[in-house]
């Protein structure tokens, strides 16, 4: 491992995955632990997501759409064929997922994360489970495709493959880091 500082261009593997079938697992049951709810944000405003994407991926360099102009992110958010969903957990979220179903016949889990305070707790693998059943129960879905890259959390990739999906290819990419961080090599 070596240290890559703030500011630094890296490359990265993107990882892209797909199910092409609905998944043998049943509904998973909630873990234990204090109550919580999966919402659904209809039309969420611009801020809220950005809130959950921030807490969520700030530590794995989600900024793609810290870029996007307002109007594009309220399109985007705004669409009826795009659905928030946030996990509550003792009164705060502590995580969330998008289901894009833009595409026809395709339903991209297009982010999916924990907030820091809520990983280590058995929720990743709860919220994964249920993400992949609500994108198979949208009609017309056949395919549910998700992606990772080595930035992000390093059990992420395993967790996709665990539950199902199956690497269909990889790109490398390059990225300026926003911060200090370990890499590989």
């Amino acid at each position: 491992m070596r240290e890559a500082r703030a500011g630094e261009e890296v490359t990265c593997t993107v990882t892209f995955l797909e199910m092409t079938r609905p998944p043998d697992f049943p509904w998973p049951p909630a873990p234990p632990g204090p109550p919580m709810a999966l919402l659904h944000a209809e039309a969420p405003p611009n801020w809220y997501f950005l809130a959950l994407y921030r807490a969520v991926g700030e530590a794995y360099e989600w900024t793609d759409r810290l870029a996007d102009p307002p109007e594009r992110l309220a399109a985007f958010l705004g669409d009826p064929d795009v659905a928030l969903y946030t996990l509550m957990r003792s009164g705060w979220p502590a995580g969330f997922f998008v289901l894009d179903g833009r595409q026809e016949g395709v339903c991209d889990l297009a982010y999916f994360g924990l907030v820091p305070e809520a990983t280590g707790r058995g929720l990743g693998g709860w919220l994964l489970r249920t993400a992949v059943h609500m994108a198979w129960d949208r009609a017309g879905v056949r395919r549910v495709t998700v992606n990772t890259n080595s930035l992000d959390h390093p059990a992420a990739l395993s967790l996709y493959q665990k539950v199902g999906f199956v690497p269909v290819r990889r790109e490398l990419h390059r990225r300026v880091l926003t911060r200090d961080r370990l890499m590989p090599g």
